[in-house]
Formats: structure tokens, sequence, C-alpha cells
């Protein structure tokens, strides 16, 4: 990975993703900071300035706090872009980390309950191939042997 740009193929890794996230944070969180910070100096600054000819009363206040409220969402919206990097992080580990495992499982408890061994697979040599085919099919074909 580069010093400044992650690929996809960076973001595979859990420790990736971790530093990742941290390094975006790291970015993020400054930012948000001084735009909540500007916008609270920026609304306080424009609510003491007072009336403009013509206002009816508080309308300066109310016309402070419209014309601050897109610093305050860009606040949020740069604090919500840190969450949704968490959100990734968790749903990529659900999803390509934790579900494989998952699968997994619950196809070895279907197969414990319907009787069966888990199977593993092997390759056999093939010079074994009537012992294994017995070993591997045995009782499917004992049925039919029984009939014969």
């Amino acid at each position: 990975m580069s010093a400044d740009r992650y690929t996809p193929d960076c973001l595979r890794s859990p420790a990736d993703r971790t530093i990742h996230l941290e390094q975006r944070r790291a970015q993020l969180l400054p930012i948000v900071d001084d735009l909540r910070r500007l916008a609270r100096e920026m609304e306080a600054e424009l609510k003491e300035s007072g009336a403009i000819d013509g206002d009816i009363p508080g309308q300066s206040r109310v016309r402070a706090w419209n014309v601050t409220r897109p610093l305050f969402k860009a606040a949020d919206d740069v604090e919500k872009a840190i969450s949704d990097l968490i959100a990734f992080n968790a749903r990529y580990q659900r999803s390509y980390e934790e579900l494989p495992e998952k699968r997994a499982e619950k196809r070895r408890r279907k197969d414990l309950a319907k009787g069966r061994q888990p199977q593993a697979i092997e390759s056999s040599p093939s010079g074994e191939a009537g012992s294994s085919e017995q070993a591997q099919f045995g009782d499917v074909f004992d049925g039919l042997r029984k009939g014969a």
C-alpha cells in the first residue's frame, strides 16, 4: 500500500482496515471540531450583530440560526462519515470473514443432525479406488446388495 492511497486489496485484512479507520478518524475528527467551533462562533457573532432595519423581534436570531445551520450540518456529515467507515468495517467482517465460518458450522451441525459424519474434503490416491468407494459409499450400496 502506498503512503497516500489505499486500494481494495489493502482493506482485506482486519489489521489494515483498523489502521485505515484510525487514520481516517485522525484526519476527520479535527475537521469536525473546527467546523463546530466555527459554526458556534459565527452564530454568536450574527446574533450579536443585531437586527437589520425592518426586522420583527427575534428575526435576527432566526436568521443567524438559518445561516449557520449548513456549518453544523457539515460537521454532522463529516462525523457520520466516520460512523459509516466503522459500519463498513463491521459489514466486511460479518460478510467476508465470519460468514464462511458460520456456513461451515451450520453445514456441520446439519450433517450431525442427519446422523452423518461431517465430510472432510481430501484427495484419495488412485490405487485405492475400490476400497475408498466402499468406505465412502458403503452404506448406500449395502441395501442394493441385500436385494440382489
